[in-house]
């Protein structure tokens, strides 16, 4: 299936956006970022409210756009972005809730592979019920925390939950298959990339804990992500500095 663009959901033309994409869930995060971390934006997607801007950080041109919650949604802008509008690379920053015993509020986690419960990978034409990120991005994103010597970062499988009140009995399972976290939208990236033979990262910061009910507020949620930001924007840097 071909896709034209500007979609129904998308009204940027050809060359409004960047090949390099940062992808929050949230609108509200993404206006955060270029707000704090871009010069020279430019918007160039208001429709539902699923905010798109361009700009630059540093020399790097880079564009930021929402996903909204959930596979459907992110398995919808993620497509556009790579078939309609050539994006190469797409880095989920998102939030998740911890699994594992050593994961505590606020770490990043890097997801190298993700396996869901929603038939959405049998729906595009994958078998498997795992994919994985890009492994160069992986390697890349691995040099990045040595360099910055960023001490709470963690790396694994991750699980994408179609639910998000989901029985505490499921995310037990989880914690005791070696998961490090859940979360809803990574399965749907990493899928899309794959099938597009385009390049996908998913960062994620820790904000709640559903087995142990803690967590944090929507607000913090919003604006107290920076140091995933930054390691998607360095990473970003890298990817085009590399000629990738």
């Amino acid at each position: 299936m071909k896709i034209d663009v500007p979609t129904v959901h998308n009204e940027a033309k050809k060359g409004d956006i960047a090949h390099i994409v940062i992808m929050p869930g949230d609108p509200l995060r993404a206006k955060y970022i270029v707000e704090k971390y871009l010069t020279n934006v430019v918007c160039y997607n208001k429709v539902r409210n699923v905010f798109g801007y361009t700009g630059m950080y540093n020399n790097t041109k880079i564009s930021v756009q929402a996903s909204g919650m959930g596979v459907a949604s992110m398995g919808i802008y993620s497509r556009e972005l790579y078939e309609g509008y050539d994006v190469d690379l797409i880095i989920r920053v998102g939030s998740a809730g911890a699994l594992a015993d050593n994961i505590n509020l606020r770490d990043v986690i890097v997801s190298e592979e993700v396996t869901c419960d929603s038939n959405y990978l049998k729906l595009v034409g994958i078998n498997e019920n795992t994919v994985c990120g890009s492994s160069k991005m992986i390697e890349s994103v691995k040099e990045l925390i040595e360099k910055e010597n960023i001490q709470n970062a963690k790396f694994g499988k991750t699980f994408t939950s179609l639910l998000f009140y989901n029985d505490k009995s499921n995310l037990i399972k989880c914690a005791e298959e070696g998961y490090l976290a859940v979360e809803m939208e990574t399965s749907a990236l990493y899928a899309n990339a794959k099938l597009a033979n385009k390049d996908a990262l998913a960062i994620f910061t820790v904000s709640d804990n559903p087995i142990k009910n803690i967590g944090l507020n929507s607000s913090e949620r919003e604006k107290t992500f920076n140091e995933m930001i930054e390691i998607a924007l360095k990473l970003s840097e890298k990817y085009e500095q590399e000629g990738n």
